[in-house]
């Protein structure tokens, strides 16, 4: 019964966040509405736009090596190329009803190569926390009203993730499960948390570049939109909504940067950026899949 009413209300929120996240989109959209359809974009444009594809696509092959790097202080050293295909191939399954099945399918393909499914789970943890960690720190760039929370939020995970008190943490939890394999960090995770300050300074030139395809930028405004896409990325992380992060990015983007950038620009680039990161992902899964029928 109880079960049942968590799974009740998780379902709850989902549906109302999600509604109001529609809500407030279209609201937008129809303000604008003309504003948005008079939006060009000239052959600069779509060069941005290619060159956006690119360091999106980028970005993901890179979080597939930066995942290899935390399995590897988990004591299970892959390679960085194995990493990078699995991570592309399972990537876009994140778009899939539940939200879910992008972890479950690294999960698998770790197990197929003799890791167990716990050191397999804890990797997948330790990129989540490494990866809020790093987009409170781009967002800390520009939005120094919530400072302090951002700052708290990087110092429990920096000391969460910490061998002395992670370790300790994990044989607790064997304990409790009576688990005869013990996962221990065999040190600190430094080169991750900067791989994943890496995947996210590329995801946010993407959404850059995506920005130049519309309108011009000056560098007083780049700490504004390396920060706003922090937030906007991590709060369509954690919230939860449609598969993927749909709708909850672009909401809360448009509410950060219509207070400095005209709200029909806002939307069209919030728009086109999804697409930019989806035909990234697709290209992506598209390519791992091509090299590892390469490979066989």
């Amino acid at each position: 019964m109880q079960r049942f009413r968590a799974k009740w209300f998780k379902s709850t929120l989902r549906w109302l966040i999600l509604t109001a996240v529609v809500f407030f989109l279209f609201q937008s959209l129809q303000k604008h509405w003309q504003e948005v359809t008079k939006l060009r974009i000239d052959g600069r444009g779509i060069a941005c736009l290619a060159i956006a594809i690119g360091v999106t696509l980028f970005a993901h092959i890179f979080a597939g090596y930066v995942w290899s790097w935390i399995l590897g202080v988990l004591s299970y050293r892959v390679s960085g190329s194995w990493g990078a295909q699995t991570y592309l191939k399972t990537n876009i399954a994140k778009y899939l009803p539940g939200n879910v099945w992008h972890f479950y399918g690294r999960i698998n393909a770790a197990k197929q190569i003799g890791i167990p499914i716990a050191p397999a789970t804890l990797s997948i943890l330790l990129e989540s926390l490494l990866m809020a960690g790093a987009a409170c720190f781009f967002a800390m760039v520009r939005f120094h009203s919530a400072i302090w929370l951002q700052c708290a939020v990087v110092i429990v995970i920096l000391i969460a993730i910490h061998p002395v008190f992670l370790n300790v943490a994990l044989k607790q939890v064997s304990k409790l499960k009576q688990s005869t394999g013990l996962i221990q960090l065999d040190r600190y995770p430094l080169l991750s948390l900067l791989g994943e300050l890496g995947f996210l300074g590329l995801r946010s030139v993407g959404f850059i570049l995506t920005f130049l395809a519309l309108r011009s930028i000056s560098s007083a405004e780049l700490p504004l939109l390396f920060s706003g896409f922090a937030w906007a990325w991590l709060l369509g992380f954690i919230i939860p909504g449609l598969p993927g992060g749909i709708g909850v990015f672009e909401a809360i983007a448009v509410a950060i940067f219509s207070q400095a950038f005209p709200s029909a620009q806002v939307l069209a680039v919030v728009a086109l950026y999804r697409f930019v990161n989806t035909l990234a992902e697709a290209m992506g899964a598209g390519l791992a899949a091509i090299d590892e029928r390469w490979s066989r």
